[in-house]
């Protein structure tokens, strides 16, 4: 860009900061906030992400034998969903994308709950524990203006409450968000947009598409804050959660957190990420590992042992053995549920289809819809 006139005014700067307390190898850069100064609040989120990525193992090895759908891996994400939920409220409001079941279990959605949804069946995203929560967002970055209405209703009853959004990378080029932040900024609304930054849109690398220096700017178009946190540092990721919650919850409005994270797995399981990044990449990625992080932090202040990590092993173990066993008793929906969730009065050609659908032989037989 050319030089400016001589007339010309500086009319406003920002800076992006990034947050960070612990190293790869789990040693603290600088004091630790006062949460994290107590070991029963580490142990519960390294307790929270090794669950968490016990559970994603176990969802893999489902899917390649053909008793859970496509599913979408956060090996290597670990902090960011469980440090996102350890700060927030049982009243706030999750709206998480597609790889944030650590977060939900966090939150009281169940094993058994996430095994449903991901083998399909819808009763999966009726949660037992956080009502509110949305389900999981597999379209790409539309559940952005979900956020600014959940959090506009907040504001409207006056009521001390926060809605937290989880996008990723690839969602931050979608007209969906760049006017959910827009709307959240002039409305100054209770929201915290968390980006998910593991550095592929799918197969597309973060620098392909957006020439942003960073993702945590874009919040400053919109009229909010945004900063960067190591997304592979759980006590990072939920100290400046911390900030955004109570800066929301005091009518301070928005903000927007971009976690640096890596994914270590493909995309989905119907994705293959051999054929776009290298094996050396994402070996050297390793050394980042969330969980090995925090596991040699509470090693070397004392506050876990090898038979610690082998009874919390077996324990995730055994709690998912058995919501399996649960979900893969569970027979499926009848047909006829495709059409009773739809509309609140059936109209005259559906109600023909669902009266097909339940005719054909073997089909369950629900209540009579109403006709609208």
């Amino acid at each position: 860009m050319a030089t400016p006139p001589s007339a010309a005014e500086i009319v406003a700067r920002f800076e992006i900061r990034h947050g960070r307390f612990l190293d790869a190898k789990g040693r603290a850069l600088c004091p630790l906030p006062d949460f994290a100064r107590d070991p029963r609040e580490l142990v519960a989120l390294y307790r929270a992400m090794v669950l968490a990525r016990s559970f994603d193992a176990k969802a893999i090895a489902l899917q390649r034998t053909g008793r859970l759908g496509t599913y979408s891996s956060a090996l290597g994400q670990e902090a960011v969903a469980v440090g996102i939920a350890g700060a927030m409220r049982a009243e706030d409001v999750l709206l998480p994308s597609f790889r944030e079941h650590g977060a939900q279990l966090l939150r009281g959605v169940s094993l058994y709950e996430l095994f449903l949804f991901w083998g399909g069946d819808e009763r999966g995203s009726d949660f037992k524990g956080p009502r509110e929560d949305f389900p999981i967002c597999v379209p790409v970055g539309t559940h952005a203006p979900h956020a600014a209405g959940v959090a506009l209703a907040f504001k409207l009853r006056h009521q001390a409450r926060v809605a937290v959004c989880v996008i990723g990378d690839g969602a931050t080029s979608k007209g969906d968000v760049a006017e959910a932040f827009n709307v959240a900024g002039v409305w100054r609304l209770p929201v915290v947009y968390v980006v998910n930054n593991n550095g592929w849109a799918i197969s597309v690398p973060r620098d392909r598409q957006t020439a942003a220096e960073t993702l945590a700017q874009k919040a400053i178009a919109a009229g909010f804050e945004g900063e960067q946190v190591d997304g592979n540092d759980v006590i990072a990721v939920r100290e400046a959660m911390s900030r955004a919650l109570e800066k929301a919850r005091a009518g301070g409005g928005p903000s927007l957190i971009e976690a640096i994270t890596y994914r270590l797995g493909d995309h989905t399981t119907a994705d293959d990420a051999s054929r776009y990044r290298t094996d050396s990449e994402v070996s050297a990625r390793w050394a980042e590992d969330p969980i090995a992080r925090l596991r040699s932090h509470l090693l070397a202040e004392g506050a876990w042992s090898k038979e610690e990590e082998e009874r919390l092993l077996a324990d995730s173990a055994a709690a998912i053995e058995e919501a399996l066993e649960r979900y893969l008793a569970t027979p499926p929906q009848g047909p006829e549920t495709m059409f009773d969730f739809t509309y609140e009065a059936l109209p005259k050609d559906l109600l023909e289809q669902r009266a097909a659908a339940l005719s054909a032989p073997g089909e369950s037989r629900g209540p009579p819809a109403t006709e609208r």
